[in-house]
């Protein structure tokens, strides 16, 4: 059934639409008598009143857009909680779109929301080498955006991060600390400029402690369970030896511990694993991981209001919020 409008009301009472439009947000220029009947007909109509259009009349439309690299994850999960705790309460509308770790549908979604209005962008990204100039031009319109984990490296945003160097050296460290001394690092893609900064730190730990930054450690994976099981297949066909894993992110570090146990190797007493995370996954496999965790629902807090600050001025400087991550020692490395 087709909404009742303002014109429809206008047409059954033979009023202007002006007329009908004043009495029904109160103007105390339409007489009682017909401000009456106008609610009646209203009512008797089923007439709702379009809090979109009204929204736009006013110049925002109260709804901002998400574009998340994958939608599935607690990582993801937990930042939407937390971005909905800061939005909800002020009346903000929510959309989200996943861009299935796809630089192209990724354009698509952002394209999308601008055709839906929306007051401001969330967005994490698939891949800090692509969209670019799409992000260039709308930081040129000004359009609110803020960013929040994959971030575009090189470009002036607000943007909220866990210190993904820092953390990874600590891991690193750790574990030569605790006499690994040939340390396999499978590294991200290299589309995802956290990669690039959590091989930084792995590096420069070797490096600290005098340890052989042997290139054959060095496994780029991808993003899944069945990518870390490949790495370790293709680590033993070419004779490397190694005695403690460091992964990128938590689903390799899952795939090469199933792959090791099925192996016969234990875990850790053979092979040390550990990894950043942002899922569950590192707390269902056995032994539990040692794992970095990023705090997402804060970062989907902070992110929201840094949003926030643009939409209410967009010509505020962008701000970058880095926020702790926590370090949770599990069994996976015997520490």
């Amino acid at each position: 059934m087709s909404n009742v409008t303002i014109k429809d009301l206008a047409a059954a009472l033979s009023l202007s639409v002006s007329t009908v439009s004043r009495a029904l947000s109160g103007d105390r220029n339409v007489s009682a008598s017909t401000r009456e009947k106008v609610l009646s007909a209203a009512e008797e109509m089923g007439y709702r009143k379009n809090p979109v259009a009204a929204s736009l009349k006013a110049g925002n439309t109260r709804t901002v857009g998400v574009v998340v690299p994958e939608m599935w994850s607690g990582y993801t999960i937990q930042m939407i909680h937390g971005l909905q705790e800061v939005l909800y309460p002020l009346g903000v509308r929510v959309i989200i779109a996943d861009s299935g770790e796809d630089p192209a549908r990724e354009a698509e979604n952002i394209l999308m929301m601008e055709r839906f209005m929306v007051d401001g962008l969330v967005v994490g990204l698939c891949s800090c080498l692509e969209n670019k100039d799409l992000y260039k031009r709308l930081l040129a319109q000004k359009t609110p955006l803020a960013f929040f984990g994959r971030i575009p490296h090189g470009l002036e945003v607000s943007q909220v991060l866990v210190d993904d160097y820092a953390k990874s050296f600590f891991m690193v460290e750790r574990m030569i600390r605790s006499g690994r001394r040939r340390i396999v690092h499978l590294e991200g893609p290299e589309s995802i400029y956290n990669s690039l900064e959590r091989c930084r730190g792995y590096r420069d730990a070797l490096t600290k402690y005098g340890l052989d930054r042997d290139s054959s450690l060095i496994r780029r994976t991808g993003m899944s369970i069945e990518d870390g099981a490949r790495a370790i297949d293709c680590l033993l066909e070419d004779k490397v030896s190694f005695d403690a894993i460091f992964s990128f992110t938590e689903r390799p570090a899952v795939g090469a511990m199933n792959r090791l146990r099925e192996l016969g190797l234990r875990i850790p007493e053979d092979i040390a694993v550990c990894s950043f995370s942002g899922t569950t996954y590192t707390d269902v496999v056995y032994p539990r991981m040692t794992t970095v965790e990023p705090p997402m629902y804060a970062i989907g807090e902070t992110v929201a209001q840094l949003l926030m600050e643009k939409i209410k001025d967009p010509d505020s400087a962008p701000r970058t919020v880095v926020l702790n991550a926590e370090i949770k020692m599990q069994g996976s490395t015997g520490y």
